[in-house]
């Protein structure tokens, strides 16, 4: 038997597409949209520098509510206390102490955010374009989520807060690190901590890359990422525990969604797009 005709199970798997997203030729429109594709590229960095910009715009325009936001930063400390997990303060100390360290936190906190999850974005569409608008549509419905809790929850980060004594790393240690602190604090919503994005994406990528990579070690970074995210939010006193809770609620938001619209979770589909130009053509690429 030739090896043309031969298929393993494992290529079967990642050929074959849930019934749910293919169905039957010649339906309408809405099913088109929702079978497993990657879009032109050209669309894709419009599509994207436009949600930014757009998701950039609403949430600096949601009006800075300052004593409301202080107000909801002072019970969510409360909360914390209560449940025994506010040791953001201590965190913030201990870390600050460390020069070195602490300024390799204010630049990762100002840059990896957007980088990683754009380094994420491109290997799913060059290595998963099956994939790839299912795995997208979870990060935009997790950060339009986010806009909502922005707007109806103005909530002041911790190293803005007037009675406790957290520290403004990147005003302290004078380096170009967050948007809303320093002299770029003015071009960005200082109150809108609550969900934090920082996890929504940090844990997108994690997910997407422990659940998509074939390397092992890849995988182990993968799960790193958002654990060290989460130490950085606190240690920079940019977010609360309770932040963090909430960009993972985002999240699950975002998987539900699409779990919805493609009948199954984005790294259950075809890896390969059936049928589109030059896609079969396409070598699988390890992380």
């Amino acid at each position: 038997m030739g090896d043309s005709t031969v298929t393993t199970l494992e290529e079967g798997r990642e050929q074959a597409a849930p019934r749910s997203v293919t169905g039957a030729p010649g339906q309408g429109s809405l099913h088109r949209l929702r079978v497993p594709r990657r879009p032109p590229l050209w669309f894709e960095i419009l599509l994207l520098a436009v949600s930014y910009w757009t998701y950039s715009l609403i949430r600096n325009a949601v009006p800075e509510q300052k004593t409301k936001a202080l107000s909801n930063a002072d019970w969510i400390w409360k909360v914390e206390h209560h449940l025994g997990i506010a040791v953001e303060e201590t965190i913030n100390h201990s870390v600050n102490s460390v020069t070195w360290l602490i300024v390799g936190m204010n630049y990762y906190y100002a840059t990896l955010h957007f980088i990683v999850t754009l380094g994420v974005l491109v290997w799913l569409y060059r290595s998963h374009p099956g994939r790839y608008a299912a795995t997208r549509l979870v990060l935009f419905a997790t950060t339009a989520v986010a806009l909502v809790g922005y707007y109806f929850y103005p909530l002041a980060p911790p190293r803005l807060m007037t009675n406790e004594n957290f520290i403004d790393t990147v005003v302290v240690h004078q380096t170009w690190g967050s948007m809303a602190s320093g002299d770029l604090k003015n071009m960005s919503n200082q109150y809108a901590a609550m969900p934090s994005m920082h996890i929504g994406w940090s844990l997108w990528c994690g997910l997407t890359i422990f659940a998509l990579a074939s390397v092992p070690w890849v995988r182990v970074l993968g799960l790193l990422y958002p654990t060290l995210t989460l130490v950085v939010i606190v240690a920079t006193a940019n977010h609360f525990w309770l932040d963090a809770v909430g960009g993972m609620l985002c999240l699950a938001f975002g998987f539900g969604v699409t779990r919805v619209w493609y009948g199954a979770l984005p790294y259950a589909l075809p890896r390969y797009v059936a049928g589109g130009k030059g896609e079969r053509e396409l070598a699988p690429v390890k992380a």
